[in-house]
C-alpha cells in the first residue's frame, strides 16, 4: 500500500481538526517535510480549502492556520509545460528573481541550504493571472514561501486609502466585508459604539 504524500496528510489532518486553530509545528510534523507551506497553499489554491491565517484574520497569530468549515471554493489547475518551466529558468539565468540567490548554491539566507528554484506566478491565478512565460517568474523556495517578504515595505495608510478611494462602490465593499471578518471584535464595537 503506498504511503500518503504530504499534502494529503496534511488534508486528512485539516479535516479532523476542522474549526481547530493548528500551530506550524504540528503541521511541519504532520507532512514530515521542509516543502510543508507549501502543501498548504497547494490545498488552498488547487483544491479550494479555505485554510485562514493571520492575514485573514486579527485573532491568528503568525504560524497559525485554520480550516474554519468544509466549504471549498472552485480550485483552479497550475499546470505548467515542463517546457514552459525550462524556458521561465533559463530566461531569468536560474536565478531568484526576489532575493538574486542562485539555483544550487548556498542560499544567503540560510547557507545550510541549497538554493531551490520554482516557477510562480506575477498576477496569481486566483486573481486572473495566467500561464503565460510573461507572467511567470523563477523564485526561490525561501522567497516562495514569504520569508524574504518580511523586510518589504508595507503600504501607508495613506497610500492605501487612494487605492480603497479609487475602487469601484462594490470593491470597497468587499474590502469592508474582509476587514469586518479580519477583526470581528472591532467592527463589533464600531458598529454599537
Amino acid at each position: 500500500m503506498k504511503t500518503p504524500g504530504a499534502k494529503a496528510k496534511l488534508r486528512m489532518y485539516f479535516l479532523e481538526h476542522v474549526g481547530e486553530v493548528l500551530d506550524s509545528g504540528i503541521l511541519r510534523e504532520v507532512a514530515g517535510t521542509s516543502e510543508w507551506a507549501r502543501r498548504i497553499r497547494e490545498l488552498r489554491d488547487e483544491e479550494g480549502y479555505q485554510i485562514l491565517t493571520h492575514n485573514d484574520r486579527a485573532d491568528l497569530k503568525p504560524g497559525q492556520y485554520l480550516l474554519e468549515d468544509l466549504r471549498q471554493r472552485p480550485a483552479f489547475s497550475r499546470e505548467i509545460s515542463k517546457e514552459t518551466r525550462a524556458y521561465v529558468l533559463d530566461r531569468n539565468g536560474f536565478t531568484c528573481q526576489m532575493c538574486g540567490a542562485v539555483a544550487g548554491e548556498p542560499h544567503p539566507y540560510d547557507p545550510t541550504k541549497k538554493t531551490r528554484l520554482h516557477i510562480a506566478h506575477i498576477i496569481d491565478k486566483s486573481v486572473g493571472g495566467t500561464d503565460d512565460p510573461s507572467n511567470l517568474r523563477a523564485i526561490c523556495s525561501v522567497c516562495n514561501e514569504g520569508a524574504s517578504n518580511i523586510t518589504l515595505d508595507r503600504p501607508s495608510y495613506e497610500k492605501l486609502l487612494i487605492q480603497v478611494r479609487r475602487a469601484s462602490a462594490v470593491d470597497q465593499l468587499k474590502v469592508l466585508e474582509w476587514l469586518a471578518a479580519k477583526f470581528p471584535n472591532q467592527a463589533k464595537t464600531m458598529i454599537e459604539g
